[in-house]
């Protein structure tokens, strides 16, 4: 039993790691994503070319094939998933797709949301990201609040407790954060 519960730890603090250099973050509704085509009939290229927003359903709607589902994946699946559509209905014989997250614009930030720092709030998220980087994005730790205790809220798992006063740089303590994460800096 005691085994099962460190490598079930191991693998909890290994997670954000590998979530932080998979580089891809899973598309949402709202999301704006930038498609580009190769390897089809030149005077479709412009058709397909462009920017799309994922509705709020959690599809695109592209030349030939309607509706495709993208919420939920990552731009390199959805990608994929298009081109086997292509494939599959004999539209194209070896179509290219790239998808990218359009990162212009405010429908796509991503964001982080920090108190108990000098400028509460959200704080735009970043690739490689860590607590006390979010935290000092918010102005940091008011002269009141300690950063021996900072709490992380993730999609509705328990909050987890890190001492940061420490452990600044130490990857075991100032673990990486994903877009809509809490993070509380406790008086």
């Amino acid at each position: 039993m005691k085994t099962f519960l460190l490598i079930l730890a191991v693998a909890a603090l290994l997670m954000p790691e590998a979530y932080a250099q998979s580089g891809e973050l899973p598309l949402r509704a709202g999301d704006r994503i930038t498609i580009s085509v190769g390897a089809i009939p030149d005077n479709e290229v412009s058709q397909i070319r462009g920017v799309y927003t994922v509705s709020d359903n959690g599809t695109i709607n592209l030349l030939h094939i309607g509706e495709v589902r993208a919420n939920g994946l990552k731009p390199s699946a959805l990608q994929r998933s298009i081109e086997q559509t292509y494939i599959s209905r004999e539209i194209y014989t070896r179509p290219n797709v790239l998808v990218s997250i359009d990162s212009v614009g405010d429908a796509t930030m991503r964001q982080v949301t920090v108190t108990g720092v000098n400028k509460p709030g959200g704080v735009p998220y970043q690739q490689g990201m860590t607590l006390s980087r979010a935290i000092m994005s918010a102005g940091g730790p008011t002269p009141f609040g300690s950063m021996r205790k900072v709490k992380l809220l993730r999609g509705g798992r328990p909050p987890t407790i890190h001492n940061l006063s420490t452990g600044i740089g130490n990857p075991a303590v100032d673990v990486a954060v994903q877009p809509d994460d809490q993070i509380i800096v406790p008086e």
